[in-house]
């Protein structure tokens, strides 16, 4: 019987201690503010920004959010970012994504301040990821070792296989799994026998945005599969990039969806605002 990795039980336990960090720095006279940018009306965009504001909430971090327009131009859009990195209140800019068409989103990720980038999307933090350096780290995939090493899975030594090679889950995974000694393939769209590839991951980790396309036969017997895929299948109903039905038999440990990575993806954000304090202290 696998064991089913909840998300949302271990960023429940987080949120707890970040709870009393954020009291303990309140007691200093440090307030911690996170600014959240929404452009447009994106429907899924709101209910993402929302959980957000929940989150802060919950933990005591006070959130801004700056909803404009969608007809906002990319030069009213970066001189609102360069108002936020000069703002000494501020911790955390976050500028929610997808923007509308006509701003070019790189440029916006280059403008916020790196000391203030919580998603952690910064070529100069993740230039610092990459060599290890203390910085922000990009809240999936750090959400996702947070899970494994809190359900007490051995990652060192193990052979860990992710499907997609995206910036935002892709590439940062591979990186963070690498940092803690697993042996890393990348996999995507262009590789051959992928199934032969898949069935070597001792940790399979999914991030590729298709319904339902990791099935048992992409499974090695007793693997570990994290599941970050947010899809709807045939009927609508939410579902992840892996066949949960076909895969958990062959499963050691598997995270659902929804409740598995999700609710960690926010919690991270959290994390990385308190570490925006020790990082420019």
């Amino acid at each position: 019987m696998a064991k089913i990795i909840d998300g949302k039980k271990i960023s429940t336990e987080i949120k707890q201690e970040l709870k009393e960090k954020v009291a303990a720095y309140k007691e200093q006279g440090i307030e911690i503010t996170l600014a959240v940018v929404k452009v447009g009306n994106d429907p899924a965009s709101a209910v993402y920004v929302r959980n957000k504001e929940k989150a802060c909430e919950y933990v005591g971090i006070k959130s801004r959010t700056l909803a404009l327009p969608e007809e906002t131009t990319e030069e009213e859009l970066l001189n609102i970012v360069e108002e936020l990195n000069q703002d000494k209140t501020v911790n955390g800019i976050l500028v929610q994504l997808p923007l509308p068409k006509h701003i070019d989103e790189s440029k916006i990720l280059l403008a916020i301040d790196s000391r203030k980038d919580v998603d952690g999307f910064h070529p100069v933090n993740v230039g610092k990821m990459v060599i290890g350096e203390d910085t922000f780290l990009p809240c999936t995939p750090a959400g996702i070792i947070e899970m494994l090493k809190r359900s007490n899975i051995e990652i060192a030594g193990k052979e860990c296989v992710v499907i997609g090679r995206s910036n935002i889950v892709g590439k940062p995974m591979s990186m963070l799994m690498l940092k803690e000694n697993a042996t890393v393939t990348m996999t995507h769209s262009k590789t051959k026998d992928l199934k032969e590839v898949t069935k070597r991951g001792d940790i399979l980790i999914a991030a590729i945005g298709k319904a339902k396309f990791v099935t048992a036969e992409y499974v090695k017997e007793g693997a570990v599969v994290i599941d970050v895929g947010m899809d709807r299948d045939e009927n609508g109903k939410l579902c992840g990039d892996v066949d949960f039905a076909s895969v958990e038999p062959k499963t050691l440990a598997i995270t659902p969806v929804p409740g598995g990575v999700g609710p960690m993806t926010v919690t991270m954000l959290l994390v990385n605002c308190l570490r925006s304090v020790e990082l420019n202290k």
